[in-house]
């Protein structure tokens, strides 16, 4: 069974050229978890066309959660703790870590991060050219 193109590689983010280049699902976590979205949002006057990840983090703090930018990764975790005064009556939210990892290409940089009713946004743009 064929797979199909390569080349919306939602794990590699930047130009069409970079995408194509690795293979579909690469550093893909194996469950889903959490569920994100990319957008491509298109540029205006006021600067180019940017990426966006959303990743749906219900129950996460700003503070237990982590976007670092290394190696041409984007690398998002999520560490939260057990919370022991709590008695369940019925449990369905998990407490759960999680690490989500997408390719960047050369030419993208994360530009900012925010947590907004427990979808996380990381805005990725172009990098400046370098001009000596």
């Amino acid at each position: 069974m064929s797979r199909g193109s390569n080349s919306h590689s939602p794990f590699v983010l930047g130009f069409s050229a970079i995408e194509r280049s690795f293979p579909r699902g690469v550093k893909a976590s194996s469950d889903g978890y959490p569920p994100y979205n990319i957008e491509r949002v298109l540029g205006d006057s006021a600067g180019p066309a940017r990426l966006r990840v959303i990743i749906a983090v219900a129950g996460f703090t700003a503070d237990q959660l982590e976007v670092v930018e290394q190696q041409e990764q984007l690398v998002i975790r999520g560490r939260q703790t057990e919370e022991r005064e709590r008695s369940h009556l019925h449990r369905g939210i998990a407490t759960r870590q999680f690490q989500r990892v997408f390719l960047l290409g050369e030419a993208m940089q994360v530009a900012h991060a925010s947590l907004d009713r427990g979808l996380l946004s990381v805005e990725l743009t172009p990098r400046a050219s370098k001009q000596d």
